[in-house]
């Protein structure tokens, strides 16, 4: 179904000055003069003025308005049908993923930087899904609903930094309300949430919060939420940076010994129908992916786009070229005024 509407229709309202300037300036008789008394001097010109100048300069103001008040044509389109999945990516932004054991190009990254393109990849790959974010350190929360928009949802992403949340890592409180965005009761058959997946992307052992991970790791097996755990980070001694708090600059670096707890990851992955993946992989995506896929996918409720097309152009353009064809004619006109007066006054 096709419409058309305004954008900004308050620009109408110009249109209404354009009587208004024509009726003050017929009663101008005559013309306007700096000079004292001048006005005296003037002399009617024998040839009768065109009115076809004024005429198409007011066409082409009127059109250049109705070009400022954007029109557009409007096209409501429905997607009857939609399959896919719900996934919530619970991020970790604790301390510890500042550290720098990974390397790219041959320059040292961090592992925030290091897991960028696994979230890059749902985001662009997974058009189908709608995908929602959960981030977490010291406490959780939800950056991003479950969302179709996924341009939206990478400009949040492009906010993500380390320090955003005070520090620590809760990897259960992460689970836990990764899995309470879930919660829709018109996905569930026997208490069972389908389509529904958690991808938890983590360097560290769990030291802060009030969920234990595998309490929280009990609730998605008990709705049956496969945790698809993604671990970053090294064993051993890594490099850490020391940073200025006021200017952000690496001051120097320390090694510090990495916390990553692959036994708890497996653990939740296990327990639940997932997967434990490490970051480092080149097949980590693609095995996630797949995993996924395995699943039985969902039908979302149709959606419907406005789409709109501008047709601005249609009327400044044509308004444009009238009012500088009026300008050419009326200078056109003056000039031939100035030369019948000029033979008028000799003879």
């Amino acid at each position: 179904m096709i419409n058309y509407a305004f954008q900004d229709p308050l620009w109408l309202l110009g249109l209404l000055a354009l009587p208004v300037a024509v009726w003050l300036r017929a009663r101008r008789k005559l013309p306007v003069r700096v000079v004292p008394f001048a006005a005296a001097w003037h002399r009617p010109s024998p040839v009768n003025r065109s009115r076809l100048p004024v005429a198409l300069a007011m066409l082409g103001v009127a059109l250049l308005i109705v070009g400022m008040a954007r029109p557009q044509q409007l096209e409501d389109r429905r997607e009857v049908r939609q399959e896919g999945y719900d996934l919530i990516l619970a991020i970790d932004l604790s301390g510890s993923m500042l550290a720098e054991d990974y390397e790219r190009r041959g320059q040292r990254i961090n592992r925030l930087q290091a897991i960028q393109p696994v979230i890059q990849a749902f985001i662009d790959e997974r058009t189908g899904d709608r995908i929602g974010i959960v981030v977490f350190s010291g406490r959780a929360y939800t950056l991003a609903p479950l969302t179709f928009d996924h341009g939206w949802l990478e400009r949040q992403i492009a906010r993500l930094k380390i320090g955003l949340i005070e520090d620590g890592t809760a990897i259960g409180d992460g689970l836990g309300v990764a899995l309470s965005r879930l919660e829709q009761a018109d996905r569930e058959t026997n208490n069972q949430r389908q389509g529904a997946f958690v991808i938890l992307l983590t360097d560290g052992a769990n030291n802060v919060g009030a969920l234990p991970p595998m309490d929280a790791a009990k609730i998605a097996q008990s709705r049956g939420i496969p945790v698809y755990t993604i671990g970053a980070g090294r064993s051993g001694y890594v490099p850490f940076p020391i940073i200025n708090q006021e200017t952000g600059e690496v001051i120097r670096y320390t090694r510090t010994v990495s916390e990553l707890d692959e036994g708890t990851l497996q653990a939740i992955a296990q327990a639940t129908g997932g997967e434990y993946f490490r970051a480092d992989d080149g097949n980590t995506i693609a095995s996630a992916f797949a995993a996924i896929d395995a699943a039985q996918k969902i039908e979302f409720r149709a959606q419907s786009y406005l789409i709109s097309d501008e047709l601005f152009h249609y009327f400044a353009g044509p308004g444009a070229v009238l009012l500088l064809l009026s300008a050419g004619l009326a200078s056109r006109s003056r000039g031939g005024k100035r030369s019948t007066h000029q033979i008028l006054s000799a003879t």
